[in-house]
């Protein structure tokens, strides 16, 4: 299994509550997403994930789905 990781800018977040959304769209929701740091500070989230199975659209539409919007 191949893995990758990037580093995404998100906006929308104001609160730990919201990095907590973002993290779980991205792990949970998303098939092939390996582990997600969100940093509120940065308005970043660092993805690992299986470039096979997980692409930067369904990322993108999962973080949509929770109120955010992830820059790919």
């Amino acid at each position: 299994m191949a893995q990758q990781t990037e580093t995404m800018r998100v906006e929308g977040m104001t609160c730990m509550h919201c990095v907590m959304h973002v993290k779980n769209a991205l792990v949970e929701d998303v098939e092939g997403v390996l582990s997600a740091e969100v940093s509120l500070e940065k308005g970043e989230a660092t993805v690992t994930y299986d470039p096979e199975r997980a692409t930067k659209l369904a990322m993108k539409d999962a973080v949509a789905e929770a109120g955010y919007t992830l820059l790919v």
